[in-house]
């Protein structure tokens, strides 16, 4: 994946987070709220820096694990964030390091790494596959997906 590409992937979601005026979604109906869409996506953030990190200093174990992301994480993240301004901070640092940090893998985007991902029926992945090739699903399906639910909760 080029960097460029993962870059302009956060820039639409930047976009929209900026734009604003989300609805709220009424407790146990299923879907995520805006402030959640974006803790997930700081948490996710989160552990793709890790794995990169560990790509990077040639660890020959590294492991991208979404699936392990809950509700109580998210609600976690939004406390701990002071609500969807702190959020939308926490989420251009981490974006910012992510990009940073795929700008210097090179070779290393070869490198094999345990992934497991489950968002809904439109990305399913359970097996090494190379880092390069997760960050590349991560600008061109992940981030689109979460971009779709943002939009979709304007009335």
């Amino acid at each position: 994946m080029e960097s460029d590409t993962l870059r302009r992937a956060y820039d639409l979601l930047f976009a929209e987070i900026d734009a604003g005026g989300f609805a709220a979604v009424p407790p146990g109906d299923g879907h995520l709220s805006a402030e959640e869409i974006v803790a997930h996506l700081v948490i996710n953030d989160e552990l793709m820096i890790e794995a990169s990190e560990a790509v990077l200093v040639g660890s020959n174990w590294a492991d991208y694990d979404l699936d392990a992301v809950h509700r109580p994480q998210l609600a976690e993240m939004v406390r701990r964030c002071a609500g969807f301004p702190g959020l939308t901070t926490a989420f251009h640092a981490t974006s910012d390091r992510l990009c940073s940090l795929a700008t210097c893998l090179g070779a290393a985007a070869g490198t094999p790494v345990h992934t497991h991902l489950e968002e809904g029926l439109e990305l399913s992945v359970d097996e090494a596959l190379p880092w390069g090739r997760v960050l590349d699903l991560h600008g061109r399906v992940h981030l689109p997906m979460h971009l779709a639910q943002l939009r979709a909760l304007r009335p």
